[in-house]
């Protein structure tokens, strides 16, 4: 039988709240609107830049598994379906350049796609790059001629950039496998590729990116590397998802607690996170409830949303809402 997910769980605490029988219905309405909803993702970039491996570094890989499918109209791109998230996950382009073409017009054709409401279909395209490749000269035609060009006035707020593989962008120098994390001198090194990645893009199509960087991690045979920075990169992802759609991502993160373990230390990104979550609570509320008596009921509801979607953090990713500090 599968457990309640994060919407059951604010409906029940919806439920259970000692406020007016009619605000209590908005809001239950409130959540079940952005139930409906689907997030869309979209990651792409050159072959071996380690899309799938943070796929399965961040999702419930079992879930995806029995959600692959493959999109009729774009034969290439798997679609992965969990529950309101569904990621797209495209060919790697540079392994030719008749090759590159029909991914590439598989990666328009998706992008000018419309949902129901004549809206973009796709609401983030997250871009990988190899941090250890010294040639990024196809990346950069990917974001600058192909992604950009179809994402339309809001090509700002839907493009994400994400340097992975920052363990071996030195050739695997100045990287501490005791502790993993990069050594100052790699630090150095990444911060440069970010500011580099960031002019580039910025000079050929006048959009300002913010590239982080982080590593997947790996397992081969006995040899494995936890992942890296991929608190930053859900952090990176989630906030720049619209508020209403930000919950659907929760159900289906890696329960694996070494997935999260690790990262840069500048900012508690799993507190952010829960924060940007929590963001919800708010939008439902402030969306939902009107009238003079409406002011007041927010300042309670907000705090106790919050409080499930904290708690549901917390179910669904065991250590996190810990972490978190719920």
């Amino acid at each position: 039988m599968k457990k309640p997910g994060v919407f059951e769980k604010i409906e029940d605490s919806i439920a259970s709240m000692k406020i007016e029988e009619s605000d209590k219905k908005k809001l239950l309405q409130g959540i079940l609107r952005i139930k409906k909803l689907k997030i869309n993702l979209m990651v792409t970039g050159a072959t071996g830049c380690g899309k799938s491996s943070t796929i399965n570094a961040m999702f419930n890989t079992e879930v995806a598994k029995v959600g692959v499918g493959v999109d009729p109209e774009t034969i290439e791109i798997q679609k992965y379906v969990l529950d309101n998230l569904i990621l797209w996950d495209s060919p790697g382009l540079g392994d030719g350049k008749e090759n590159d073409i029909i991914h590439s017009k598989g990666i328009i054709n998706k992008l000018n796609e419309v949902d129901n409401d004549n809206k973009p279909l796709i609401d983030l395209v997250l871009v990988i790059l190899d941090g250890g490749s010294r040639d990024l000269g196809t990346s950069y035609e990917l974001i600058n001629q192909v992604i950009i060009p179809n994402l339309g006035e809001n090509a700002k707020n839907r493009i994400l950039i994400a340097i992975n593989q920052a363990d071996v962008a030195m050739k695997g120098k100045y990287w501490d496998v005791e502790k993993n994390q990069p050594q100052d001198k790699l630090v150095d090194f990444l911060n440069e590729k970010v500011l580099s990645v960031k002019n580039r893009v910025k000079a050929s199509t006048g959009i300002d990116v913010e590239p982080i960087y982080y590593s997947a991690g790996y397992k081969d045979g006995n040899a494995e590397q936890r992942p890296w920075n991929l608190s930053k990169l859900l952090l990176f992802i989630v906030k720049n998802t619209p508020e209403e759609k930000r919950l659907s991502y929760i159900d289906n993160l890696s329960t694996k607690k070494e997935m999260w373990q690790d990262d840069d230390q500048l900012k508690d990104y799993k507190k952010e996170t829960q924060k940007s979550f929590q963001e919800v609570a708010g939008h439902v509320a402030k969306n939902t409830l009107t009238g003079a008596a409406a002011g007041a009921a927010i300042g309670s509801v907000i705090p106790i949303i919050g409080t499930a979607i904290g708690a549901t953090v917390g179910a669904a990713v065991g250590f996190i809402g810990g972490l978190f500090g719920w």
